[in-house]
């Protein structure tokens, strides 16, 4: 799924966002950093380096995707709602 195509966005797409902008970098440099405010040349490195599995993993790819395209602040402002 690509972030320009919003209006395809299922339940679970949302929930992910809803995730991004409210759960914290659970370990590392940046850990307890909310995973949206996470600097872009980082989420860059990880993204470079390898995403770790699973959910966080996920969680990260699509943040890339986001902070790629300049839409953290939309997210943030799901994290507002």
């Amino acid at each position: 799924m690509y972030i320009q195509d919003r209006k395809n966005l299922s339940m679970n797409d949302s929930k992910d966002l809803i995730k991004i902008a409210n759960m914290a970098m659970p370990f590392g440099r940046y850990k307890g950093v909310t995973l949206v405010n996470l600097p872009e040349p980082y989420v860059v490195w990880f993204h470079q380096q390898g995403l770790p599995e699973g959910e966080l993993g996920r969680l990260l790819g699509l943040l890339y995707e986001i902070k790629v395209n300049g839409l953290e602040d939309l997210v943030r402002t799901i994290a507002q709602s």
